[in-house]
């Protein structure tokens, strides 16, 4: 039987030293890495192709939950952090579990035990976390960047910096200050997840940032288009118009 791959993702070396203290009461399975952050742990995720993963969620640069944003395909994965915040997110991840700092070695062994289980038997989640990501838990806080992968770059848009977001099928075009990106989500991540006092979808095809709209013009017998600063035009519904209206006093 060949042994299970793990990798230990946390900034925390005594963090680190405890998981793998830990594991040496595990049977079939071997350390094949540790990483400190968040970009050198999705390299390695890549190169490496672990069969599981102890990742810590708040460190610097890239956290554990926008690590996992950007994997296409994904190992199995425990959470481990000191803050309880990021649970649900984590499960709506589809985490095998999640591991509060600090936690006693018999609940370590039990998530680990699972984790084992679940991937001896083939049941391993394979889905990009991109469509994991369509179910979201009814009350997440605006998010504040967005993290877009690019080859092997990582790029991280700050939401400040966007100015639109465009309908492209499966994926959506992220237009920003710096350029454009693609990710794959749905507009309706955007919709609930983007600060609702800065942003609105105009159309179902457009979620704009207002303070973008330069003016509204009249298009055709009952439609309307936006112009932005930067000279864009984008279509504007009927409903959008309406919320348009209550959002600029038109």
């Amino acid at each position: 039987m060949e042994n299970i791959r793990i990798l230990i993702i946390d900034d925390e070396a005594p963090a680190r030293e405890i998981i793998k203290h830990y594991l040496n009461e595990v049977e079939s399975v071997e350390v094949i890495g540790e990483c400190s952050d968040g970009f050198s742990g999705l390299k390695t995720i890549s190169s490496m192709k672990p069969d599981l993963v102890f990742l810590d969620i708040q460190m610097p640069r890239l956290t554990g939950i926008e690590l996992v944003e950007v994997l296409t395909e994904k190992p199995e994965i425990i959470f481990t952090t000191a803050y309880d915040q990021f649970a649900l997110r984590a499960f709506e991840l589809n985490a095998v579990d999640y591991l509060m700092k600090p936690f006693p070695k018999r609940r370590f062994l039990e998530a680990t035990q699972k984790a084992i289980g679940k991937i001896r038997a083939g049941l391993g989640n394979k889905k990009p976390a991109s469509q994991i990501l369509e179910k979201q838990p009814e009350a997440q806080p605006s998010v504040n960047r967005i993290v877009v992968r690019k080859g092997n770059a990582i790029n991280l848009i700050p939401v400040d910096q966007i100015k639109f977001v465009e309908a492209q099928d499966d994926y959506v075009m992220i237009h920003h200050a710096e350029g454009k990106a693609m990710k794959q989500q749905t507009m309706k991540f955007y919709e609930e997840n983007l600060p609702k006092v800065d942003f609105l979808r105009i159309h179902r095809s457009f979620i704009v940032k207002v303070a973008e709209i330069k003016r509204i013009e009249p298009y055709g017998k009952e439609n309307h288009v936006a112009i932005l600063n930067s000279g864009e035009r984008l279509p504007v519904s009927r409903a959008g118009y309406s919320l348009l209206k209550d959002e600029l006093s038109i």
